[in-house]
């Protein structure tokens, strides 16, 4: 019975000892609270994988973030906006354009409040093709 007491003993003073180590390790991070996130860049060309600095006063770090090869808008993905319907097409530039209101900014970034994007007019949409249907034969 004292073997069982004396190990729970010991094994108590070691969780006590590394509750002690990590503690001073939060205390020593939590000089920067108000960290800013600059863009992600990618590492190579326009997408993929990159980093991403993060700075707090004379502090930076660096994180690996990831740029979708989908997302070509000049706003970047890290910005996140609730659009309206598109406008008629301007026929003398050929475009359409829609405008955004911010949403949300992920990673604290400075995004522009409002946007305005365009695309170029589409033709007069194509009938629809009636799609074959597989039947099963009687």
């Amino acid at each position: 019975m004292r073997g069982v007491i004396s190990i729970i003993a010991v094994l108590l003073v070691a969780l006590g000892m590394t509750a002690g180590a990590n503690r001073n390790k939060k205390e020593k991070g939590t000089e920067c609270t108000e960290w800013k996130f600059g863009k992600c860049v990618p590492s190579a060309g326009d997408c993929g994988p990159g980093v991403r600095e993060a700075t707090c006063n004379e502090h930076t770090k660096r994180h690996k973030c990831k740029v979708p090869c989908n997302w070509k808008k000049d706003f970047g993905a890290d910005c996140k906006y609730k659009f309206g319907r598109w406008e008629e097409c301007d026929s003398a530039t050929g475009t359409r354009s829609r405008s955004g209101t911010l949403k949300k900014a992920l990673f604290n970034l400075d995004c522009q409040t409002t946007i305005k994007v365009s695309k170029p007019c589409t033709p007069k949409s194509k009938p629809k093709t009636s799609k074959k249907v597989k039947g099963v034969e009687n």
